[in-house]
């Protein structure tokens, strides 16, 4: 289990999967949070330890971001929150990238879409539609107004839409660049010292991310 500090609220992460992806768990020192849980359901549920689960959050509907979606709704009993878009892709168990696999699927409870703000616990999240990657791919972004630690940065959770260096494949079904840079302009705007929480990879500043990224493709 890994820690980022200096965040408006408890940040924890676990890395999981062939593909490495970061399955956070996000809290208010009340409420928690996962983000993108890969696989792996008993990692995560031990990492958890006594902590009730209030919400599973994904930020699209690729199945190495949902993979253990299912499992930890049904063995928590957590609200599963998912951009309206990308729903379908997941409640159904398509087949992921085209290779054939199939995602087990899980029922959306929350249907989110641009501009909606999800308050769990006394976290109070502002959903940022982000297509490019999916067309239905969301960050969440929280003031620190709204942490538990309102002295430390802002929070962005960035999926697969802004990496540390880099940004998210625009190649696969449903992907498209151009919108991906209409995205990538939209969170330029946030504060250089927000923290950003990739789905891959390290974590980042947006600050950091200027010349690496925006100056590039935004």
């Amino acid at each position: 289990m890994y820690k980022v500090n200096k965040g408006c609220v408890d940040i924890e992460f676990l890395v999981l999967g062939m593909l490495s992806n970061n399955t956070y768990l996000i809290s208010d020192g009340t409420a928690t949070l996962v983000v993108d849980p890969s696989c792996h359901a008993d990692e995560i549920l031990e990492a958890l330890g006594d902590r009730k689960l209030d919400a599973i959050v994904l930020t699209h509907g690729h199945y190495d971001h949902v993979g253990a979606a299912n499992e930890l709704r049904e063995a928590t009993g957590a609200t599963v929150i998912a951009s309206a878009i990308d729903a379908p892709m997941i409640e159904s168990g398509s087949p992921a990238l085209g290779s054939g696999r199939k995602m087990p699927p899980c029922p959306i409870d929350t249907l989110v879409e641009d501009g909606d703000i999800v308050e769990i616990g006394s976290m109070a999240w502002k959903v940022v539609l982000t297509p490019g990657h999916t067309k239905g791919s969301m960050c969440l972004f929280i003031d620190p107004r709204f942490g538990n630690h309102p002295e430390g940065s802002p929070v962005l959770v960035s999926g697969d839409t802004l990496f540390c260096g880099s940004i998210g494949r625009t190649d696969f079904q449903g992907g498209d660049m151009n919108a991906m840079r209409r995205s990538l302009k939209r969170l330029a705007v946030l504060p250089d010292e927000t923290v950003v929480l990739p789905g891959h990879n390290s974590t980042t500043k947006i600050g950091n991310e200027r010349k690496r990224v925006f100056a590039y493709y935004a």
